[in-house]
């Protein structure tokens, strides 16, 4: 381009030359200097005028020829035109490689617009929410209106995917799962989870109607053994005896747990919740706990900073704390200490249970709220829990849109804490009225 420039500037020398002696011939020289200049002017409109109708025109054609700087500005534009033309189509090429793709995916793709309108979907979102080509343009929410997707939708929290039945085949159940990207465009994934919601459902029924089914020979079982217990005259049946009322106890207190665990799963959010302070329900926790930490000679205490109310399920909430505080008194060893405190800190509400038990390993904490998980399988022997306790706390929290919070270390104890947010307007805590 500097090359074009001083061949340009030489051109305007020699014309200005030229014109120079020309009108010193004739005598003319302003009037000769005057038509150079508006000649150098035509020629240049001339040369824009060239551009305009070259760019204006079909792209393929080859750039006009010139000389000087017009050539090199010619030939620029050409260039970058060829450029562009490349770099479009190698990004057609990862466009389509990108729809190709996610046609092959039995999962519905669908790409939303900064307004929430459709602007893309694959085959599959086609055939699971019924799309034509003449919905592209239009709003997601005209097609998905069950209210949980509408709110879900408009919240913008999607760090959680939700799950409704299918707006086409009502027999489905859909989950779906959206992401943000670019300039708050949205990419929604919609996955066909019918199977696996059946047999969800089927598991739940299973294990509430076997734990129901269960508990009246176990009742009948468990009688005749406390009878034969009281009336067994020989010693050498004792201990057989009482092992079997043991067993029998644990089998008892793991169906109470099952059927808890089945309520908690199929029973609608928000069931039987009020406003109540929960002082005096951790004070009936403490009492109930103290018998067993008694026997024991441990230290329970209890501290609260301030009256504070929740509004929650009594019955739910009493058997969350009481799991928590009963664990803490069975791996706790004799005249050790377990701490109950509840108190508020900024946006939330806390309640704690410290003790100084034998702790566990950092590697055991994301598999602790699973059914039936052991750190040590014999301090099952020693303590004969269910292994169900801490599965209740966590379908019990999240109910309350709280969660726990686990911190423990070999030989020196563990802090288990429920962490109750006070800014969701679902969950309404609030200090105590006065």
């Amino acid at each position: 381009m500097l090359q074009g420039f001083h061949a340009e500037l030489k051109r305007l020398a020699v014309v200005l030359a030229i014109a120079f002696v020309i009108g010193l011939l004739l005598d003319q020289l302003a009037w000769t200097l005057v038509a150079c200049t508006f000649w150098y002017i035509g020629w240049n409109l001339w040369q824009m005028l060239r551009l305009n109708i070259w760019l204006q025109g079909k792209r393929k054609a080859q750039p006009p020829e010139s000389t000087g700087l017009w050539g090199d500005v010619f030939d620029a534009i050409y260039h970058l035109q060829r450029r562009q033309k490349r770099e479009k189509k190698n990004l057609q090429a990862v466009i389509n490689r990108v729809q190709e793709t996610t046609s092959a995916l039995k999962d519905g793709v669908i790409l939303l617009d900064w307004r929430g309108y459709l602007d893309w979907w694959n085959p599959s979102a086609q055939r699971l929410l019924g799309f034509y080509n003449s919905d592209q343009g239009q709003s997601v929410i005209n097609f998905i209106r069950h209210p949980r997707f509408v709110d879900y939708f408009e919240a913008g929290d999607y760090a959680e995917p939700l799950d409704i039945p299918s707006p086409r085949f009502p027999d489905k159940r859909l989950q779906f799962q959206i992401t943000r990207f670019g300039k708050n465009e949205r990419l929604i994934v919609v996955r066909d989870i019918t199977q696996i919601y059946h047999l969800e459902q089927m598991r739940k029924d299973f294990v509430a109607n076997v734990s129901h089914e269960l508990r009246t020979p176990l009742t009948v079982i468990s009688g005749y053994l406390e009878t034969l217990a009281d009336n067994n005259t020989v010693p050498t049946w004792d201990k057989p005896l009482e092992q079997m009322q043991q067993q029998s106890k644990r089998m008892s207190l793991l169906i109470n747990d099952l059927i808890m665990l089945s309520k908690l799963e199929t029973a609608d959010t928000g069931f039987n919740q009020k406003s109540m302070p929960l002082e005096p329900l951790l004070q009936t926790v403490k009492s109930e706990a103290w018998v067993l930490a008694s026997e024991k000679q441990q230290e329970l205490s209890f501290h609260c900073d301030e009256p504070i109310s929740i509004v929650g399920n009594e019955k739910e909430l009493h058997s969350a704390f009481s799991n928590l505080v009963i664990n803490a008194v069975k791996y706790t060893p004799e005249k050790g200490k377990i701490a109950m405190r509840l108190w508020r800190s900024g946006p939330s509400v806390y309640f704690s249970v410290t003790d100084n038990g034998m702790g566990f390993e950092t590697k055991h904490i994301p598999h602790l709220t699973e059914r039936f998980y052991r750190v040590d399988a014999s301090r099952n022997s020693k303590t004969g829990g269910t292994g169900l306790g801490l599965a209740i706390v966590k379908h019990v929290l999240l109910r309350h849109d709280a969660e726990l919070q686990i911190n423990s270390e070999v030989g020196k104890g563990s802090v288990f804490t429920c962490v109750f947010p006070t800014n969701d307007g679902r969950t309404g805590l609030r200090p105590a009225d006065k």
